[in-house]
């Protein structure tokens, strides 16, 4: 699972509906919660955190934890 899957179902965020909301078919947000080679967009990122109701930067911060400065 990605950590974008993760957060998701630690937020107890029905996927379906995400895809609904956002136009982002089905498959593709499975692929972005299921699949590690899948890569998130920024407007993807962007219009789940519109339709979940939570600040972008907050999700970004939350599955980029990995991500530091060399």
């Amino acid at each position: 699972m990605t950590e974008l899957g993760l957060f998701l179902a630690k937020k107890s965020i029905n996927k379906a509906e995400v895809s609904r909301r956002t136009g982002i078919s089905k498959s593709r947000i499975s692929q972005l919660s299921s699949n590690p080679n899948a890569k998130l967009r920024a407007k993807e990122l962007y219009i789940i955190s519109l339709a979940i109701d939570i600040d972008p930067c907050e999700v970004l911060k939350e599955i980029f934890t990995d991500v530091k400065l060399p």
